[in-house]
């Protein structure tokens, strides 16, 4: 009797896995992922993505000739040279800068000339350079006030009716400081003087 064959046990492959290959590539594209969030964080937080501001053509040209603002009145825009650079105002349309004030504490009290009259005033010095400016115009207080004093002690009774007396007054007392912190500073920077107190009795 013929024994028959044993069967051949039939065993299907299971098919390799994937899931690791699966995982690296996951893993390597999460990794892409991080490091592009990291870069594009840190551009972000350091303004790399804010707008320029826009550049003036004049000054630009300027700063590439090596001039600065200087027009002859004791105004300077070098850079690097140690001299106050000018307060640009964040503005889309245009550059524009920014006008600063400093009032000098004491008032200054003088005898009008060649009258019994008295004229006290308080001034303001307004500059659209840094704060240098300031710095050096309180430095040098009493050279000012004396030059101030200098410029007011010049009025007259006839003087004190014009019509544009006021203005003319700020005007020399503008260069007289100019002229004072140029002496001394090789720069003045002071472009208005503004009266918050006259008085003439």
């Amino acid at each position: 009797m013929a024994t028959a064959a044993p069967e051949e046990e039939v065993v299907a492959e299971e098919p390799k896995k994937k899931k690791p290959i699966v995982l690296i590539i996951g893993g390597v594209v999460g990794l892409i992922v991080l490091i592009v969030g990291i870069v594009l964080g840190t551009l972000f937080f350091t303004g790399y993505f804010n707008p320029k501001p826009p550049v003036d053509p004049e000054a630009a040209a300027e700063a590439a000739d090596g001039h600065g603002g200087g027009h002859g009145d004791g105004h300077g825009d070098k850079k690097g040279d140690g001299k106050p650079s000018k307060k640009a105002k964040d503005s889309p349309e245009l550059t524009r800068f920014e006008y600063t004030y400093m009032q000098i504490e004491r008032e200054f009290l003088v005898n009008v000339s060649g009258s019994k009259k008295v004229m006290s005033v308080q001034i303001a010095v307004m500059t659209h350079y840094d704060d240098r400016v300031f710095e050096n115009v309180k430095k040098h207080d009493f050279a000012i006030r004396s030059a101030v004093m200098d410029v007011m002690r010049l009025t007259t009774d006839a003087d004190l009716v014009k019509p544009d007396f006021r203005k003319e007054l700020a005007a020399k007392i503008r260069d007289a400081i100019n002229t004072l912190l140029e002496k001394y500073e090789d720069f003045g920077g002071i472009e208005e003087i503004h009266f918050t107190n006259f008085i003439v009795q």
